[in-house]
């Protein structure tokens, strides 16, 4: 128990430091901007104004790739808002015994996964909805345990799952890795989710991950002196069912109350999907445009009204402002890696550090590193594909081994950095502080799978 309570009290003074410490998402975004202007300038030869107008060049390259991944926050955002999921959240949290709380955080840690699986939107939205039922039913269950096993799905299966970003991108067709605006591509072909995503060593890998995360975060329920909320606190706290908006007895409230219209839509959006999954194949034809017809379908049947569609879709918005605005400033990265020597750079210096076997791992630990300071793994991969694939290249690590293992490490620190907790802290209205002691072991063991995994991965997957 000592060591536990040290390994908590470390993991409480890296939430306090990196509260004190770590500015805001943008704020991070522009000091690696400032780093890579000056890489490029002192370490790659370039001069200053190429640099900057390199950087410019870039700014709007990344447009379509943003537009995609808010699509995917707000879809997945009006899923979970609809009237049948509530009911169904409402439902799940009645099936653990409240005398054995050590069941909710299953049934929460399991949960977790199975939506980070699924994608990492609906599982930021959905786990945040879900603790607050799991609170009422369970009165017993230590509420910091029970939020750590809600986030673990985010740091143990996401990437690797069907909405990893990484994956999606190398995936789809005119991604500006295989086609960029200007400047030599950084790979030579697609890369189907069927190589990936669905290859054995990465299913193998979630399986034992996101089992070691479920025990871990089970394990550490305490026996005794649970920190617990009150039935006031919790009903305060409980989210109300969504409203439907009013309709006005017009011709044109009637034509906003027409359910024709959601169902012409999901007909429009599902069927030319389902017709390239039939022609093309799955592996061919999951890309990111297809995840997001199948939440934007998904959507619109759960909600059956125009006007609550929209109105879900309305608060969606909100939740990827941070996509909107930060993209644009991560593509004049991109543009400065591609259109100055600052790639081939970065590459060789990679190149230089690690070797055939020890590469894998030197990735995943740059990619966790990273991932502390930006947190957004389609930006970030966006700006380090360019250097990481040729180094690996140089290496003979294929393209899927550096992926894997960039995936794997974007995901281990997500369990001790604070960005993605934000909607399932405001919901509980605790502080990161409070359950980082407990998501921080779970990272830790999260970690040495992980390393005994890039370790084992094969150079040429």
């Amino acid at each position: 128990m000592a060591a536990l309570d040290a390994l908590r009290d470390a993991g409480a003074a890296l939430s306090r430091f990196t509260e004190r410490w770590v500015p805001d998402s943008w704020i991070i975004c522009m000091i690696l901007t400032s780093i890579a202007l000056l890489l490029a300038i002192l370490g790659a030869g370039a001069g200053v104004e190429e640099a900057v107008l390199a950087w410019g060049d870039g700014v709007w390259n990344l447009l379509e790739l943003a537009m995609q991944f808010t699509i995917a926050m707000v879809a997945a955002h009006a899923c979970v808002s609809s009237p049948p999921v509530f009911r169904l959240l409402d439902r799940l949290a009645g099936l653990p015994d409240p005398d054995r709380p050590s069941q909710a955080v299953l049934l929460a840690a399991a949960f977790s996964l199975v939506t980070a699986w699924l994608n990492w939107a609906l599982n930021l939205v959905a786990c945040a909805l879900f603790v607050p039922f799991l609170m009422r039913r369970n009165p017993r269950t230590d509420v910091r345990v029970l939020v750590a096993g809600a986030y673990i799905g985010l740091g143990t299966v996401w990437h690797g799952g069907l909405s990893g970003s990484a994956p999606l991108i190398l995936a789809t067709p005119g991604n500006p890795l295989l086609d960029p605006a200007s400047g030599p591509a950084v790979v030579d072909r697609l890369y189907p989710v069927t190589e990936t995503l669905f290859a054995p060593f990465n299913l193998a890998y979630l399986a034992v991950i996101g089992a070691v995360g479920l025990v871990t975060a089970v394990a550490l329920h305490p026996r005794r002196d649970a920190v617990t909320l009150s039935a006031e606190e919790v009903e305060r706290i409980l989210p109300a069912p969504p409203a439907l908006p009013a309709v006005a007895d017009t011709p044109a409230g009637r034509l906003d109350a027409f359910r024709g219209w959601v169902v012409l839509a999901a007909l429009l959006l599902a069927y030319p999907l389902g017709h390239s999954i039939v022609e093309r194949g799955f592996g061919s034809s999951w890309t990111i445009n297809a995840y997001n017809v199948t939440f934007l379908t998904a959507a619109l049947l759960l909600h059956g009204r125009p006007l609550s569609f929209l109105s879900a879709c309305r608060e969606g918005v909100s939740a990827a402002w941070g996509i909107i605005l930060q993209f644009p400033f991560y593509a004049g990265i991109f543009g400065l890696i591609m259109h100055t020597n600052l790639g081939v750079w970065l590459g060789d210096l990679f190149a230089g550090l690690a070797t055939t076997q020890t590469y894998p791992f030197v990735v995943y630990v740059y990619s966790g590193f990273m991932n502390l300071f930006v947190p957004s793994a389609g930006s970030k991969w966006m700006i380090e594909a360019p250097f990481l694939i040729p180094a690996g290249e140089q290496l003979q690590v294929s393209v899927r081994t550096v992926l894997l293992a960039y995936a794997y490490g974007d995901s281990t620190t997500n369990l001790v950095q604070p960005f993605f907790a934000i909607p399932i802290l405001a919901v509980t209205r605790l502080r990161f502080g409070d359950v980082v002691g407990y998501t921080f072991l779970i990272a830790l063991a999260c970690f040495a799978v992980s390393t005994a995994a890039v370790f084992l991965i094969p150079a040429q997957l």
